[in-house]
């Protein structure tokens, strides 16, 4: 039996992608990645509006509109991973770095479409 989620922290979607913001946030406040403030504050709101799109699309109280936000979220984490490449192209980012983000940005896309595909089949059809 499983219990009802009743606020959006307590979604694993949303904690992924608060570790992956954190992550992001890190390594943008080191070396040349900081001083490429184009760069920088694009993967920074990219990575927040994960979080945030999953949040508010939760507080919505409606399937319909929950399922729209977390597909905006799914593509937020999409530029996440191309700017991921940017970064690692340019020299930001150490192979390392780049392959740990990246895997944990496909993660935190794997889980929102999880729950998109749950959140899905309580849509209303219209």
């Amino acid at each position: 039996m499983s219990e009802k989620i009743e606020k959006f922290e307590d979604l694993i979607a949303w904690q992924k992608a608060r570790i992956l913001t954190r992550k992001i946030y890190q390594v943008t406040r080191e070396g040349e990645f900081a001083k490429d403030f184009g760069l920088r504050n694009q993967i920074q709101r990219a990575a927040v509006s994960i979080m945030s799109n999953i949040a508010e699309g939760f507080e919505r109280y409606n399937p319909n509109e929950f399922h729209q936000f977390l597909s905006i979220a799914k593509a937020s984490c999409a530029e996440v991973r191309s700017q991921l490449y940017v970064a690692l192209d340019v020299a930001y980012l150490n192979n390392d770095q780049f392959i740990s983000l990246l895997n944990l940005a496909k993660e935190t896309g794997r889980v929102i479409g999880g729950l998109r595909i749950s959140v899905d089949k309580r849509r209303d059809p219209r």
